[in-house]
């Protein structure tokens, strides 16, 4: 037998390093027969099958996924899933004896009633919202009278947001930048 000339040793082993995964040979006689058997009698059917085409969901879509992602963390969803606080709270009046609702958990940083939670996740997705309007008012190509709309009504949003978030920190902790 005559020696291998470089050439074909370089395809041997280029052919071994990449063989075809089908190409299992196995001592196995059951894994031949398996494998060979039901293809000697039936044929595999001939599909035309259409690949579904999936679009892409419009810029508005994608924004209010993100802000409702962003409402809810904010919001502290995680918070009352994991802890499970009362959606609002009470307190008994010293006088009257009556028992008045409390919207925020006073005097606790880390803790909030749900309807708290929820009020302000409100008043942080106000505030984005007047910040994104007061980049639409910065558009070229819109009207005057839609950019001044636009600019005062991202200013309304996001000093109101500002002035509630604040209000609501001296609410719940009353000694706040006093």
């Amino acid at each position: 037998m005559p020696p291998k000339s470089e050439t074909q040793l370089a395809s041997s082993t280029a052919k071994t390093q990449f063989s075809d995964p089908s190409d299992d040979y196995s001592i196995d006689p059951i894994f031949h027969i398996l494998r060979v058997l039901p293809f000697s009698f039936l044929r595999p059917p001939k599909l035309r099958l259409k690949i579904p085409t999936v679009t892409l969901p419009s810029a508005m879509t994608v924004f209010s996924l993100i802000l409702l992602t962003y409402f809810m963390v904010v919001s502290g969803i995680v918070y009352d899933v994991i802890v499970e606080p009362p959606g609002i709270g009470s307190t008994q009046d010293r006088f009257t004896g009556a028992v008045k609702p409390v919207v925020f958990l006073p005097g606790r940083v880390n803790g909030q009633y749900i309807i708290e939670g929820l009020s302000s996740g409100f008043m942080f997705v106000l505030g984005g919202i007047g910040i994104v309007l007061l980049d639409l008012a910065t558009d070229k190509n819109r009207e005057k009278s839609v950019k001044v709309s636009f600019a005062s009504a991202g200013i309304v949003f996001v000093v109101i947001a500002y002035v509630m978030s604040m209000l609501f920190i001296r609410i719940k902790i009353p000694a706040y930048l006093r």
